[in-house]
């Protein structure tokens, strides 16, 4: 070993006990040990949170009335899960849910019943209390017949209404009365139904959760998970090669996936293994109109042709990315490629500057995330930039501070990647029509002000016609695209390294939080 990666791997290791990554093992209980790459987490509010790193927690506290099954992020396969059976009107304006009884709520909160799905999706409808608002704008009323029927009526049809009560954002089913009970401590001391229950939270050190005894699929075989914060991908790494942890969140480039396959002894490939799977987090580069230049369509178009998607492509690693071809994520029903296109071209973009009375050239603020997934890929866009005059100044935050500045407005660029239920409409809802804008009652992620398709979006979510819905999500999409309300980049897939040893109990195809799937059939043998 060289002396300067011996000194480095020394350190790493010192970090790692000094932040409690080495400690006993105990033998006597199932503990799955997870890195994590944030710092920490602002809630475990599943109406609240949209950061990526805070659903994986969600995904195994709470449930919904309907649920993907573990490994599967494809709507078609959704199955019951609080309810066991459902049943829509003919003009799909009413659905009705039969309850399981039984279920139970963590921490002797009692039964799950129809009140507190009545509750729980009446709070994801409200602005005030949910991130997720606006995608139940549809919802007329929401009403118990009974202590286990629940009633949605919707004011017109939605692509998926099954989508809106998975166990995925606002479809998450909380308890009516602990968070009555807890109200602002809810969000870290949260109340749900799902195989694993919160334990406690250190701050910027760890979450634990334990098995639900009465997790009504029975009790998970894995007794209690750590999952801790560690942001260093070098220390982070460490403590996975060293057998410190058992599964890790990867960084998300060709080079990362490759060096995290060498961590296996050449005589035992299967000692640990390697996750890839979607839906990927989209990419794309908003452009906040509300802020000069950004306000003139030549400027948008000149950012645009100022930056070369290929380059970024080759950049992150083609095995873990697909090119976006629209505003709509690549594979969501009703995503279609369409133009107008505004290819990379250096000189054009010049000439738009120029044309737009800037021939000097320009200066746009980014806030941008410390985050390795997103500052990496910035800077090289930085670069791209600058080759056309564009001069990006990167204000880099920790992550929960740039989530929190993005939504005051101060970024002309921001640079955002997410996943949601795969319909154009959810993205198409949240990220492009005016109800989602910053700074609006119901915002939500449309930091672009982007209001050019709302008549589209809208006329979609009400006709109960299908081919009259994707024809119109595809003239969305063209308005949008033609407006430069963003630069869609790619969708980055989720990369996750695991012991062998660790095994899901169900096959990887996907999953909708963004997170492996540990259930209540997920095993770890020591």
């Amino acid at each position: 070993m060289k002396a300067v990666d011996y000194v480095i791997a020394c350190r790493a290791l010192l970090i790692a006990a000094c932040i409690g990554l080495v400690g006993p093992v105990f033998a006597q209980e199932s503990i799955l040990r997870i890195g994590s790459d944030a710092i920490d987490i602002t809630t475990l509010d599943p109406h609240r949170t949209a950061v990526s790193e805070e659903k994986g927690l969600i995904s195994m506290i709470f449930g919904g009335l309907v649920r993907f099954p573990p490994g599967s992020a494809d709507p078609e396969k959704i199955e019951g899960d609080l309810a066991e059976s459902w049943q829509a009107s003919a003009d799909g304006l009413t659905w009705t849910f039969k309850l399981r009884h039984g279920v139970q709520f963590h921490r002797n909160y009692g039964e799950v019943n129809a009140e507190d799905v009545v509750y729980s999706l009446m709070r994801a409808a409200d602005p005030k209390r949910s991130s997720f608002s606006s995608t139940f704008e549809p919802v007329k009323e929401v009403s118990a017949l009974d202590s286990h029927t629940v009633r949605i009526q919707l004011k017109a049809p939605v692509p998926s209404l099954l989508g809106l009560v998975a166990n995925y954002h606002g479809g998450m089913v909380v308890s009516r009365k602990a968070d009555q009970d807890l109200k602002d401590a809810f969000k870290l001391k949260p109340v749900g139904f799902g195989p694993f229950e919160f334990v406690e939270h250190q701050k910027q050190r760890e979450v634990v959760l334990k098995a639900h005894d009465k997790y009504f699929r029975g009790k998970p075989k894995i007794e209690r998970i750590v999952y801790r914060f560690i942001p260093s991908e070098a220390v982070r790494g460490l403590a996975f090669a060293t057998g410190e942890l058992d599964l890790v969140a990867g960084q998300r480039d060709q080079r990362w996936v490759q060096r995290a396959r060498l961590w296996a002894p050449p005589k035992d490939q299967s000692s640990v293994k390697v996750d890839v799977f979607g839906p990927g987090e989209f990419r794309t580069l908003m452009l906040n109109r509300r802020i000069k230049p950004l306000d003139d369509p030549r400027v948008r178009e000149a950012v645009a042709r100022a930056v070369d998607v290929q380059e970024l492509v080759h950049f992150v690693g083609a095995d873990i990315v697909k090119p976006g071809r629209s505003v709509i994520p690549p594979g969501y029903a009703g995503e279609v490629d369409v133009g107008p296109k505004f290819p990379y071209n250096v000189g054009k973009s010049k000439a738009l500057l120029t044309e737009a009375g800037y021939a000097n050239g320009i200066t746009l603020r980014a806030v941008v995330s410390s985050t390795a997934s997103q500052l990496s890929v910035m800077d090289v866009v930085q670069k791209q930039l600058k080759r056309a005059g564009i001069n990006l100044t990167m204000d880099v935050v920790e992550h929960a501070a740039y989530h929190a500045q993005i939504r005051k407005d101060v970024s002309a660029i921001v640079f955002y990647g997410a996943a949601r239920f795969p319909v154009a409409d959810s993205y198409l809802t949240e990220f492009y029509h005016s109800r989602s804008e910053i700074g609006a009652p119901t915002q939500v992620t449309n930091f672009s002000h982007c209001n050019a398709a709302d008549k589209e979006i809208d006329a979609a979510r009400a006709t109960p016609n299908a081919a009259a819905r994707s024809s119109l999500w595809r003239v969305a999409q063209v308005k949008i695209n033609a407006d430069l309300c963003a630069i869609p980049l790619f969708d980055l897939q989720q990369v996750w390294a695991r012991r062998g040893a660790l095994d899901y109990g169900v096959p990887l195809e996907g999953a909708m939080n963004l997170f492996p799937p540990i259930n209540e059939k997920s095993t770890l043998k020591k």
